[in-house]
């Protein structure tokens, strides 16, 4: 389902009016579109909400100068948000999938109309009402394959042009012969008309093409979200005071002042202020890092407390942003050279197809001398052996083990990503978000600890402070006063007359308590559900496991020790991840990488195929093949061994196919094919490919 804002609604004109598009993924429903749209709303300078839930986006229109205020309002009604650029995304409709569906609607009501017509001609018809039903059939028929059989025709035209053969180039000759040959006939009152297998011939082709449309639609490009993510606009600090520029107008030198839940803009150094700096879309870090002056920091960090002024140093194309964008891209093409099966499979058919038919044609023609009869053979030879079962081989397949995995919880986005998960040898995770959740574990604190630490915690809007609160749901808050924050310290205040605190310790985070030495309540890090059973059963499959994060080296160890990984790697930069993928495919390997945050992306695009969780960050769910639905990454093994199964299914109606080939072909040769015939074959060898790929429903 797919919400929009309704296109009557209009904003008063006038100046100040701005509008804003926020990346919200944690929207699943209609209650998350009520929540959302009533936190924004009800804030002072908003008019205006609307939820778009199938590209989990909200647009937002008012008169603030900036989203950071809607982006907190989200974040305390507990939706992660950032905003996007909306120039940077691509969202168009998909019409051709619309016009496939309308062509096929075209031939098979045409296809129905001829069948019965074609069936009354075989069970006896007088010679007039043959005749007669000849011309109506090719009344209906020559505008429906001039509409539905277009597709066809451009492609073959195409690639003849460009003096090279493609499927289409064997399809499009058959359906042309079949067509003129049946209107000859029919013109001199001959006995045989195609109509119907040239119309059969074009529906199951159809419905190929469409199935494959289906799934290569749900690609969409990385680097265009990437580009998205970037803040679309700047609080520029100048002589006559701030003001909000375009983000695309900076200059390297300018200073800008970045506020407490905002991005940085662009590449800069910290000239004034002090603040804590997420950095985990861009590095992996599982917690903040302090940033004084003298820090340089990258575009897409965001400020957790305090606020900063900093000199840009790095500006449009030369960000580090821009720069992963294009290092995406690049790994999207090369991996974009992938070879499907089916095309392989196309590569040896056409040849074999028009040596067929060129055979048959000449052979009877020598034979014979009736170059009418061995124009006939040659037609039922194209017809026959055209590759309506070849054509829904895969696709069909594609879409039967699609649905198994989508009701497991994966969803897969490319067209070829079924058929590279079985290949997969090696499989690559990322630690944060991807194999731990982010919470926190504080059974630890007794229930007087808990208390102060929740109150503190609930007093601020940092990471920490965040994981620290909603670890300890069922605490009760104590009575704090003098509640104040300190921006890369922690926060204080008065318990019971005595200071408390909650922030920077030496070893991560502690809560201070008086009379009592500092407790350690730094969020240890959760193990997604399924981690476990992913891991074991991929090593127990032979597949190596590699843990690659760009966090620090205890968290990383702590994690790879208790799932009994060995080889692990932190502090990986993007860079990093991206060098170490392209190095697993240079040495011949097939790795599954899984990863959720925008340090992933290129290593994500790089790999042989890729998954991302359903709550990772907007580009890394772009760039990745397959996403996980659900939380449980115990489905992952499952895929890889539904995709094992799909695979074997592909090449048993490949050699179904070929059977059906084997068969057919000497009847067409022979001169034994009818029009009827031909069409009945079609149908049947397509029906049972189709019933073949079925089967994957039914036993996993």
């Amino acid at each position: 389902m797919t919400l929009i804002a309704d296109p009557h609604t209009r904003m008063p004109a006038g100046d100040g009016v701005r509008s804003f598009t926020l990346s919200v993924p944690d929207m699943r429903c209609a209650g998350c579109i009520a929540g959302v749209e009533g936190a924004l709303t009800a804030l002072p300078g908003v008019a205006l909400a609307r939820v778009n839930l199938g590209d989990k986006q909200v647009r937002v229109t008012g008169t603030l100068a900036e989203a950071a205020p809607l982006i907190a309002a989200l974040d305390r009604a507990g939706f992660a948000a950032r905003e996007l650029d909306p120039q940077a995304l691509t969202g168009t409709v998909d019409a051709e999938g619309r016009t496939l569906l309308m062509r096929i609607g075209v031939a098979g009501f045409a296809m129905m109309n001829v069948m019965i017509l074609s069936v009354a001609v075989w069970s006896g018809a007088t010679e007039a009402t043959r005749i007669l039903f000849h011309w109506i059939s090719a009344a209906i028929a020559l505008p429906a394959l001039a509409y539905a059989a277009r597709p066809f025709f451009a492609s073959a035209i195409t690639a003849l042009a460009a003096r090279r053969m493609n499927m289409d180039v064997p399809i499009t000759l058959a359906i042309v012969l079949a067509a003129g040959v049946s209107l000859h006939e029919t013109w001199v009152q001959g006995a045989d008309a195609w109509f119907d297998a040239a119309l059969s011939l074009t529906l199951f082709l159809l419905i190929g093409r469409y199935l494959d449309h289906r799934t290569r639609r749900a690609a969409r490009s990385a680097a265009a979200a990437l580009t998205a993510l970037e803040v679309p606009r700047a609080t520029l600090v100048g002589d006559a005071g701030d003001r909000v520029v375009a983000t695309a107008d900076l200059a390297i030198g300018d200073l800008i002042r970045v506020v407490a839940g905002a991005r940085v803009p662009v590449d800069a150094r910290v000239v004034e202020g002090r603040a804590d700096l997420d950095r985990s879309l861009i590095t992996g870090e599982s917690l903040p890092v302090l940033a004084a002056v003298g820090t340089d920091v990258a575009a897409g960090e965001t400020v957790v407390t305090g606020h900063l002024i900093v000199r840009a140093t790095a500006v449009g194309e030369d960000t580090g942003l821009r720069r992963m964008a294009r290092a995406v891209a690049v790994a999207e093409g090369a991996r974009g050279a992938h070879v499907a099966l089916a095309d392989r499979a196309a590569r040896i058919y056409a040849p074999t197809v028009h040596g067929l038919a060129a055979a048959g044609f000449l052979g009877w023609w020598l034979a014979t001398g009736d170059i009418h009869r061995a124009i006939l053979v040659a037609v039922a030879t194209l017809i026959i052996t055209c590759p309506c079962a070849l054509g829904l081989a895969v696709p069909a397949v594609s879409v039967a083990a699609s649905g198994r995995m989508f009701k497991a919880g994966l969803l897969l986005k490319s067209a070829t990503a079924l058929e590279r998960l079985a290949q997969v040898d090696a499989l690559v995770v990322d630690k944060t978000g991807t194999l731990t959740t982010g919470t926190a574990d504080l059974s630890h604190l007794d229930p007087q600890a808990a208390g102060v630490a929740r109150a503190l915690a609930q007093a601020s809007d940092h990471q920490v402070s965040r994981a620290v609160w909603a670890a300890l749901p069922d605490a009760v808050p104590a009575d704090l006063t003098n509640i104040h924050e300190v921006a890369g310290d922690g926060i204080a205040a008065l318990w019971q007359g005595a200071p408390v605190r909650l922030g920077r310790g030496e070893g991560g985070t502690d809560l201070t308590l008086p009379g009592r030495a500092p407790i350690d309540v730094t969020p240890r890090e959760v193990l997604r559900p399924g981690a476990a059973v992913m891991v074991r059963r991929a090593q127990n499959a032979g597949l190596p496991v590699t843990l690659l994060s760009g966090d620090r080296t205890a968290p990383v160890r702590a994690v790879a020790d208790a799932l009994g990984i060995s080889d692990w790697h932190a502090q990986a930069s993007p860079q990093d991840k991206l060098d170490l993928l392209r190095a697993r495919a240079a040495a011949g390997q097939k790795v599954l990488m899984v990863g959720d945050g925008l340090n992933d992306a290129g290593a994500l695009a790089a790999a042989h195929v890729s998954l991302a969780p359903a709550t990772a960050l907007d580009a890394a769910r772009a760039a990745s093949d397959v996403v996980l639905l659900g939380g449980d990454l115990s489905a992952v093994p499952m895929g890889l061994r539904l995709a094992k199964l799909a695979r074997r299914r592909m090449l048993q109606n490949f050699a179904l196919a070929a059977a059906y080939n084997a068969i057919s072909v000497p009847l067409a040769l022979a001169g034994l094919a009818t029009p009827l015939m031909a069409a009945a074959a079609m149908s049947s060898s397509s029906i049972l490919v189709v019933l073949n790929a079925v089967r994957l429903r039914v036993r996993p």
